[in-house]
């Protein structure tokens, strides 16, 4: 009986997985001109760290999270998201006496209990990004130039930055006093995780996606209205300075994101084409997180993407980096097996991407499969090539052989500037 993968846990197959790693690369070299260092987080956490740093009322904690017990007794959780576990790294490695200013990405796999759908599993991936170390509208709004450099290099076709301000210790507990009492007016409107919600964290209720509240809290008073005078001058600031950069974005008032720790700035990315889930990513500045982790006042800010649902944007039919050799060698018999695994060692010692075929199947066989695999040039190497110290070149997309043979002495040098006058060079498209 064949066994299946785990409901909301899914394979990426070769080809399929071509689409992650240019997205990845694309990634790696943008955050480099950011001057951003890769941090690589464990998958497995003790369950306190996002319980006291995501927060108890959110629905990731009350109903998401993988959670287990070790054998030891203590609670551990695969990780539901990437900031928590990059600020605990900060701490326990004390990396403010390192540095004053960390700039870590992250990529992998994420874990939530959600309910699987299109472009959203239980194991996701995100590619996230983190600033410890600063707390100036300018930090902002650099992060925010770093988020649309990324969708901008990725090609996504279209994308729109909702921007917010969530305000911070001194004012969001007038603002939350505000959103209680106008939940307590529509209470009977609301759904039961709402109505429980009211007195532990009415911020939530802006977070529903239950269709009733949603048009309830349609209404309901925003932050920006509430915003005490740091906060708005933060704000303003981020926003004069996206202004003046050319960054796009629009205001949402009413976006809270999903965690609890956000403090002022807040932002989401949406995407045409993913339905009414069409967030590709988000985050925002977490102040004070650093120190409710057992560190000390570090301010931070950051984002994470989901890779998942930017490939779902990007388009499913949209062509995968071609990953056809630059070279194939096809051996005729035993000996020319031989000869063109000890050409195809050297050449890939130098650089070159060589697939070799099998002298156990016909060079018909062998051809028909690379013509198959769309691969555009084949050397051959029978017994005349071995005599010749030079193998043949069949141009497999005019179906002849080349008047010019490749010496068995080439360099890779060689090889790669005679492949280049073809025009076969390995083709990087999109995604």
């Amino acid at each position: 009986m064949k066994i299946a993968s785990v409901k909301g846990f899914h394979d990426v197959l070769p080809g399929e997985s071509a689409r992650w790693a240019r997205l990845e690369q694309c990634a790696r070299e943008v955050f480099r001109r950011y001057r951003f260092r890769e941090i690589r987080i464990p998958i497995v956490e003790r369950t306190e760290l996002f319980q006291r740093s995501i927060g108890d009322t959110t629905d990731i904690v009350e109903k998401e999270m993988y959670t287990f017990t070790d054998l030891d007794g203590s609670a551990l959780t695969l990780r539901p998201e990437g900031t928590a576990s990059v600020v605990r790294a900060y701490v326990e490695h004390s990396w403010w006496l390192q540095e004053a200013v960390a700039k870590w990405f992250y990529l992998g796999p994420m874990f939530r209990r959600e309910r699987p759908q299109k472009g959203r599993s239980r194991q996701f991936h995100q590619i996230g990004a983190e600033v410890l170390g600063r707390e100036d509208a300018a930090i902002d709004a650099e992060v925010l130039m770093l988020l649309h450099d990324l969708l901008s290099a990725f090609g996504l076709p279209a994308f729109s930055l909702e921007l917010n301000s969530l305000g911070d210790g001194q004012c969001r507990p007038a603002y939350r006093d505000h959103l209680r009492r106008y939940g307590e007016e529509h209470e009977k409107d609301l759904c039961e995780n709402c109505r429980r919600r009211l007195e532990r964290n009415p911020l939530r209720l802006l977070d529903c996606k239950m269709a009733s509240c949603r048009h309830v809290m349609a209404c309901a008073p925003v932050m920006l209205d509430h915003l005490c005078a740091g906060c708005r001058q933060h704000f303003d600031q981020v926003c004069r300075l996206l202004d003046q950069m050319k960054v796009p974005y629009h205001l949402q008032p009413r976006m809270v994101r999903g965690l609890d720790y956000y403090v002022r700035t807040a932002f989401e990315v949406t995407a045409p084409g993913l339905g009414a889930q069409n967030a590709v990513g988000g985050g925002g500045r977490y102040d004070t997180l650093v120190r409710e982790l057992g560190g000390p006042e570090v301010p931070g800010i950051g984002f994470a993407l989901g890779v998942e649902r930017l490939l779902l944007a990007l388009g499913s039919g949209a062509p995968a980096l071609e990953e056809r050799p630059d070279l194939l060698i096809l051996p005729v018999d035993s000996a020319g097996q031989m000869q063109a695994l000890q050409l195809a060692q050297r050449w890939r010692q130098q650089g070159l991407s060589i697939d070799v075929g099998t002298s156990e199947r016909s060079l018909k066989s062998q051809m028909r499969a690379a013509d198959k695999q769309g691969v555009r040039v084949v050397a051959i190497i029978g017994e005349a090539e071995r005599e010749a110290g030079a193998a043949t070149v069949r141009d497999m997309v005019g179906k002849r052989d080349l008047p010019q043979a490749v010496p068995f002495d080439w360099s890779g040098e060689q090889l790669r500037a005679f492949l280049a006058g073809l025009g076969t060079g390995q083709s990087a498209v999109s995604f």
